[in-house]
């Protein structure tokens, strides 16, 4: 049996709405527990329509065909009209997650926000949206959050810092090839940081790359010994990608692959976890920066 990290992101009011109910759907036929990352403040998606005049970011939305892949709804979500407050209008739906046993974390306040200012604003703004955030999920779940995933995968040493404040078991702030604990300012190790190590759809769709072609991709770089944590979107494997997300996990489970939370991927004594640092930089079908376990981590992690 091949054990794989299962992370799905939900971003959007119209993603928490409609996707995570036909994803536990999905996962109830297969028996299968995720890690469910939730965004609990206003919607404003939409405002990254401004982006499209970076030729970047057009030309991902032209590959991958993203009016189809979201909906128009998603993609002008907080433009024209008030982005509305994701957990206030969909507590239920979030509680239900958490009721059919997948682990729940906090993906952002407001996460259009985050990944426009995440660089460029002080400390206390950092400390204020993850505040904000981990108290709405709080909130709804009657009880305290413990891990997070910042969202777009932008995360600087300000926000690893900022993040050892708020005691979580774990995050999944960056990409990567293998679990570790981040250097602190202080020359501690922070809470376990874990990456993401697959692609996602909208990563790689468009040309020859159809949904069929992306389970074949995703299976085959699924392998034994290796950290295997894949990425879904409400708004995507819980939309118009529902029926490929089925096959993919029914033809998972055919290659002995067993999807599990990320926290059941930590091992059971965090102090053997080897250090690491996060870098920025690009990933190939991103536009702009995500932050990326560094490169020399690999060799650290034989040597620690």
């Amino acid at each position: 049996m091949i054990d794989a990290g299962l992370r799905i992101d939900v971003d959007t009011f119209r993603g928490t709405r409609d996707g995570v109910p036909q994803l536990l759907r999905t996962l109830d036929k297969h028996h299968l527990r995720a890690t469910f990352f939730f965004s609990v403040g206003p919607d404003n998606m939409g405002r990254h329509v401004w982006r499209l005049f970076k030729p970047a970011f057009l030309r991902k939305m032209l590959r991958s065909d993203a009016a189809a892949l979201y909906g128009w709804p998603i993609l002008l979500a907080g433009t024209a009209w008030p982005g509305r407050r994701i957990g206030r209008g969909l507590a239920d739906v979030i509680r239900s997650a958490d009721r059919a046993g997948h682990e729940i974390g906090l993906h952002a306040w407001d996460h259009h926000g985050w990944q426009v200012n995440v660089d460029r604003r002080p400390a206390r703004w950092l400390d204020q949206e993850i505040e904000r955030g981990t108290r709405a999920l709080a909130e709804i779940l009657g009880r305290d959050v413990d891990c997070s995933a910042t969202a777009g995968w932008r995360t600087t040493p300000a926000v690893i810092e900022a993040k050892q404040r708020f005691g979580f078991r774990y995050n999944s702030d960056c990409r990567g090839h293998s679990i570790f604990r981040p250097r602190l300012a202080d020359h501690s190790l922070g809470a376990p940081q874990i990456p993401v190590d697959l692609p996602t759809y909208d990563e790689r769709a468009g040309g020859d790359v159809d949904a069929a072609a992306f389970n074949d991709l995703v299976l085959d770089r699924i392998r034994p010994n290796r950290l295997n944590v894949y990425t879904v979107h409400a708004e995507v494997e819980g939309g118009v990608l529902a029926d490929a997300f089925d096959r993919l996990l029914a033809r998972a489970h055919e290659r002995g692959i067993r999807f599990r939370p990320l926290g059941e991927l930590l091992p059971t004594d965090i102090e053997r976890i080897p250090p690491g640092r996060i870098t920025a930089g690009p990933i190939e079908g991103r536009e702009g920066w995500l932050a990326q376990q560094a490169p020399e981590d690999a060799n650290n992690d034989a040597a620690e």
